[in-house]
């Protein structure tokens, strides 16, 4: 009788220890997920007062907070559906992603871009467009600059698009989204990045190999940004972002 009690009282405490740590688990995985969405709706909300108080006043700088405006849409929604602690960093990606385009519309209109944006997805990879370049390919024409300008109203912020590193720059034409949607890079493709980054400073040689490194793999779902404003967009700051130079709650 005695050894019953006995098994009986361990094997209450066995199942009020793991009743527990059930709980506790589940404590913190709750207090994550509040702690994701709340770090992401703060992103979502100052995209958009950047978005809302910002007005580009040149080709390159609309289109520019055109695609912040787009991102943050996309980031909205992506609010919406999040419910898991991953799916609220996609938020937050998504919507730096946005702030690194209303940070391009603002060096466009020549105001204070702010601080430093962190790293999204593969930039220092990526590198940047340090010159001009003007090529064709395939009876194409594309052209690459690090600066705005009525040629290259197109701003990327760097990346991995489909497996392959697409450098920080402003271009002719968003020439990698294709790539994006299809999640695999075209023969035409190659050719583009030989041409248009071969030897430039500031750029991996290997972004511009004809040997794509895996580009053809699709399994990265584009750059961080892009594959956010897939998912949802999100929000980058929650000062006034307006024309003024007041970059609020960076």
């Amino acid at each position: 009788m005695t050894t019953t009690i006995v098994v009986l009282l361990v094997l209450l405490v066995l199942a009020g220890a793991i009743g527990f740590a059930a709980r506790s688990a589940a404590e913190k995985r709750r207090r994550e997920l509040e702690d994701a969405q709340a770090e992401a709706r703060r992103w979502v909300e100052r995209l958009g007062g950047q978005v809302m108080n910002l007005t580009g006043t040149d080709i390159a700088s609309q289109q520019a907070m055109a695609d912040a405006s787009e991102r943050f849409t996309a980031a909205g929604s992506q609010m919406e559906q999040a419910r898991t602690v991953e799916q609220c960093r996609l938020v937050t990606q998504t919507a730096m992603e946005g702030l690194y385009y209303v940070r391009a519309a603002r060096v466009a209109m020549d105001l204070d871009p702010g601080p430093e944006l962190p790293d999204l997805t593969g930039q220092s990879r990526a590198g940047k467009v340090s010159e001009e370049r003007d090529v064709t390919v395939k009876g194409h024409r594309y052209v690459a600059s690090p600066r705005p300008g009525s040629q290259t109203p197109h701003y990327y912020p760097g990346g991995v698009v489909a497996g392959r590193p697409v450098p920080e720059g402003w271009y002719s034409e968003p020439w990698w989204k294709p790539a994006l949607v299809a999640g695999a890079w075209g023969f035409a493709s190659m050719m583009l990045f030989s041409a248009m980054f071969t030897g430039m400073v500031g750029v991996p040689a290997a972004v511009a190999s004809e040997d794509p490194g895996g580009a053809e793999d699709g399994g990265d779902g584009g750059d961080g940004g892009d594959a956010g404003g897939d998912y949802g967009g999100g929000d980058y700051g929650g000062g006034d972002f307006g024309g003024g130079g007041d970059f609020g709650g960076f």
